[in-house]
């Protein structure tokens, strides 16, 4: 059983990206992962939403995370298409706030930098860490549930760490000596 369990949720209103992940002090496992299929854009907004919300549900349920992170709304196609998205956070918003669990939200750029080491790697970079780092094997639903496993394990990579990020590089190795390696007999 693990330690701490954390879901990871890529919002959308047509197709919503889930995956959880467990912690075991330093090892980390993913427990599940999929997609809820929401509906085509024939089907009424709010019926997607409904059926977004009662799928969050059941997975909550199912797994009992004591975390979640959630990916940031950064951009759509147009006003049309942002307010549906940012209508799908909220109900995820919601059924994660109804269960009492804390949530952190990362910006894409964050959980690249967290999963690949830059923030600018490709969607292919980002499945390729995934996959690694969790030992997954590739199929369909795994491509289809990349970006909220990316969400969960950026999450699980920067629990407990203050956001503020350190201004330069020689700052950041000041306020971090014990990260210096220094090859046997170098001055």
């Amino acid at each position: 059983m693990p330690e701490l369990r954390i879901l990871g949720v890529d919002p959308g209103s047509l197709r919503c990206g889930y995956g959880v992940i467990g912690i075991h002090g330093t090892a980390l496992e993913v427990l599940d992962y999929g997609v809820l299929q929401l509906g085509d854009s024939s089907v009424a907004l709010g019926e997607r939403l409904r059926c977004l919300f009662e799928g969050l549900r059941r997975i909550l349920r199912q797994h009992s995370p004591a975390e979640a992170a959630v990916e940031s709304t950064f951009y759509a196609r147009d006003a049309q298409a942002l307010a549906k998205l940012a209508a799908a956070r909220g109900v995820v918003l919601l059924a994660l706030a109804l269960s009492r669990i804390p949530v952190a939200e990362y910006a894409p750029r964050q959980v690249k930098q967290a999963v690949t080491g830059r923030g600018g790697a490709s969607k292919q970079q980002v499945q390729y860490m995934v996959r690694t780092v969790l030992g997954i094997a590739e199929t369909p639903a795994f491509f289809d549930a990349t970006d909220a496993l990316a969400v969960a394990l950026c999450h699980a990579f920067r629990r407990g760490q203050p956001m503020q990020r350190s201004r330069s590089w020689e700052e950041f190795l000041r306020e971090h000596p014990e990260r210096i390696w220094t090859p046997p007999g170098t001055p």
